[in-house]
């Protein structure tokens, strides 16, 4: 599917915008096939070309292709060091910062424990600290630096940058984190839902490059998720679309954080596979996991449940089927409201469950979605894995920089 330009001098960014995204997805495109995948006039993308290369964003690699009239014509490829993004990741559990290229790869990435007890001030604080760890490491001159974006967990205010009491942060309330943080650092910051800024991370360096449709479940502390639709992010009447997390999937099920019953974060995050691991373990029930739990109870993680199941013992084996079970009953119903072509899951807390989940959803929607039988929809796990959502916040950058928006589009 091709996404189209307009020839109206009025939107000259963003065709300008079009074209650079054309030639960042391509591995090496021509201005001759610009034109015929955007529906610019050829010399509308040679005007735009011309810009780009001057403002060294693109540049031409010395190679041609020949074409039948045995004319050769340029390359051109994005500078992919024309430019630094720089992304951090704020999570109940952990503060990630990387640094990232013009074609969104990661150059250095650190992390570090979040504060104990979550207070704005120290958050912030630390995470100003880890900013400039990775620049000075990354040792990025400062006038390549576009700007910092800021994945975390919701819910968001974005129109004034704050974010509003989130469910793993309790000390939080309104804290207007896009204005201290941009204090803190000096640098301008972009501020989006973690789970929609790993989507915008797939949409540019990901599993979800070139594809128009897609839904991304983010697993970390929570449960979130992120739309791309009709090649633009999806954000909602509030831009908080996407909280796929609070889908009801037990019906009475455990209370959840949002005030809702049985949510899929109640069941599915690592955090609820431990705890019902942990129930049936003190109920008695038989698994190779009793002696260890009996001694030392926290030493039966994900990780260790997760190692169970797979040396088939029935206790994690049935935990972590029936959470894989619900989330793919979530993609399903994602799937048939929003009828996409592509599901992706990833986020650290998929690091040692990704697969279970991916395969789980896999077959559920080969069977039981509506339009299975008019075309596939394709079900994979992130390439990006535990970094989605840090480099997500370097990509809400690019994004924001370079891909073109349909608010560019119809703003006067």
């Amino acid at each position: 599917m091709r996404q189209a330009g307009t020839n109206l001098p009025k939107v000259g960014r963003y065709n300008q915008a079009v074209v650079l995204e054309r030639i960042q997805r391509a591995d090496g495109v021509t201005r001759q096939e610009i034109a015929q995948h955007t529906g610019l006039t050829p010399q509308s993308v040679s005007g735009i070309v011309r810009r780009l290369i001057d403002e060294g964003i693109v540049r031409e690699d010395g190679a041609s292709r020949e074409y039948s009239s045995g004319k050769p014509r340029t390359i051109l490829r994005i500078n992919a060091d024309a430019g630094r993004a720089i992304g951090l990741h704020l999570d109940p559990v952990e503060l990630s910062c990387v640094v990232v290229d013009l074609l969104g790869q990661p150059l250095v990435t650190q992390r570090v424990p979040t504060p104990a007890g979550a207070d704005p001030t120290e958050v912030i604080a630390a995470m100003a600290s880890l900013v400039q760890d990775v620049i000075e490491v990354a040792d990025v001159s400062p006038d390549l630096i576009l700007g910092l974006g800021l994945a975390s967990p919701g819910p968001l205010d974005q129109k004034d940058g704050v974010v509003v009491s989130p469910a793993q942060l309790s000390h939080w309330g309104r804290v207007p984190i896009t204005k201290l943080l941009s204090e803190a650092t000096g640098l301008p910051v972009t501020l989006d839902n973690d789970a929609s800024a790993a989507a915008v991370g797939e949409r540019w360096a990901g599993s979800g490059r070139g594809v128009p449709n897609f839904a991304y479940f983010f697993f970390g502390t929570g449960i979130g998720g992120g739309l791309v639709l009709n090649q633009q992010v999806y954000r909602g009447g509030s831009g908080n679309a996407g909280e796929f997390g609070h889908m009801s999937v037990v019906q009475d099920g455990l209370p959840c954080s949002c005030g809702n019953r049985g949510c899929l974060e109640t069941v599915a995050r690592p955090a609820a596979i431990v705890a019902e691991t942990h129930r049936r373990l003190q109920a008695g029930s038989a698994s190779s996991l009793a002696k260890r739990f009996n001694v030392h109870p926290t030493s039966v993680d994900i990780r260790a449940i997760d190692a169970a199941a797979i040396a088939g013992d029935p206790l994690a084996a049935g935990v972590l089927a029936q959470a894989a079970d619900y989330v793919a009953t979530a993609v399903v119903n994602v799937v048939n409201i929003i009828d996409v072509d592509l599901v992706i899951l990833g986020g650290h807390g998929s690091r040692d469950i990704g697969q279970r989940y991916t395969d789980a959803a896999a077959r559920a929607v080969a069977a039981r979605v509506m339009a299975r039988t008019i075309r596939p929809v394709e079900v994979v796990l992130s390439p990006l894995g535990a970094d989605a959502a840090v480099v997500g916040g370097a990509a809400l950058v690019l994004h924001r920089a370079y891909s073109p928006q349909l608010s560019e589009l119809l703003s006067d």
